[in-house]
């Protein structure tokens, strides 16, 4: 272990095998004339008036050269190196699959989450991510490395593959979104405010919920057009009778299908007519036509954005 004095500014190096090493006047330390490896690097002192950078660099050493930086900010700066926080921690809800019984506390329908992870830092950020069922087990940490100004996403798929393909109808509990702020991770990264206050990431969680036992497609429609030529029955309404009426309902593609039964059976629900009191009810096909329609879209979108912890 050698401690060196470059420029007033001390520095331990934990290999003996260095053989030169500068400091420029950016605060980037230069390692020249060494042997390839791993080394860790941690500034000991600093000019009077700046902070300490309390962040061990992990550096490797290619072709007998690497650079590594400290940040020397004055000590009236509020920076990450002046607080004990060593990770940052999103924590976010999970919603995923189906429920078709009404026991609650969620009704019956579809749901998914997407969260949404951006690195809005100006360098390479590294985040390890897992899933806790609720009473249930706990995934293996998954890691994803973000570039700068990048965005990775983690959805319901991703969370079952995490616990092992799970194929429960429906899962919840919470994702844990860990941002590891040593130098192993965020080499040089330096960040304002307290460190209850750090934030790395902006992350958002999109949750979406639809009632309907389908997702919304297209259907096609029939509009039919008829006269009620004649009531035996007594049933249906004089007005009704004698006149232009309308009816649409749903059909198939390539299906044959008796038009006039089908508006019997309409009338049927809708006046209480026994199969008796359709045979003696007359009707006359005026027009079919055919038109495409979309099923009502039953369904609820939130978005939330989740607040950082740190962590010591």
């Amino acid at each position: 272990m050698i401690t060196s004095s470059l420029g007033g500014v001390n520095y331990t190096i934990t290999d003996n095998s260095v053989d030169d090493t500068e400091k420029d006047k950016d605060g980037v330390i230069t390692l020249s004339g060494i042997k390839n490896g791993n080394y860790n690097i941690i500034q000991t002192s600093i000019t009077s008036g700046y902070n300490v950078d309390q962040f061990q660099k992990s550096v490797k050493v290619n072709n007998s050269l690497s650079v590594t930086t400290f940040t020397d900010l004055p000590t009236n700066s509020a920076t990450l190196s002046s607080t004990s926080a060593k990770s940052v921690t999103y924590t976010t809800k999970f919603e995923c699959g189906s429920i078709y019984a009404g026991e609650g506390p969620l009704r019956p329908g579809h749901y998914d989450t997407d969260i949404s992870l951006f690195n809005k830092q100006k360098f390479q950020t590294q985040v390890l991510w897992n899933a806790v069922l609720n009473d249930g087990p706990s995934s293996n940490a998954i890691l994803l490395k973000m570039s700068s100004e990048t965005s990775k996403s983690v959805t319901c798929q991703d969370i079952r593959t995490t616990l092992g393909n799970n194929n429960e109808n429906f899962i919840e509990g919470f994702t844990i979104i860990n941002v590891p702020l040593d130098s192993t991770f965020n080499e040089g990264m330096t960040m304002t405010g307290t460190s209850n206050d750090i934030n790395v990431l902006d992350v958002q969680a999109f949750y979406t919920a639809n009632a309907l036992d389908t997702l919304p497609h297209e259907v096609i429609i029939d509009k039919i057009s008829f006269y009620i030529i004649q009531d035996g029955s007594g049933k249906i309404p004089s007005s009704m009778t004698q006149k232009t009426l309308d009816i649409s309902l749903p059909s198939g593609l390539n299906q044959i299908s008796d038009t006039e039964k089908k508006v019997k059976d309409v009338l049927a629900k809708q006046y209480s007519l026994s199969d008796d009191d359709l045979a003696k009810i007359v009707i006359r096909i005026k027009d079919v036509s055919v038109g495409v329609g979309v099923l009502i879209d039953d369904h609820a979108i939130s978005l939330s954005t989740v607040q950082p912890q740190s962590g010591s």
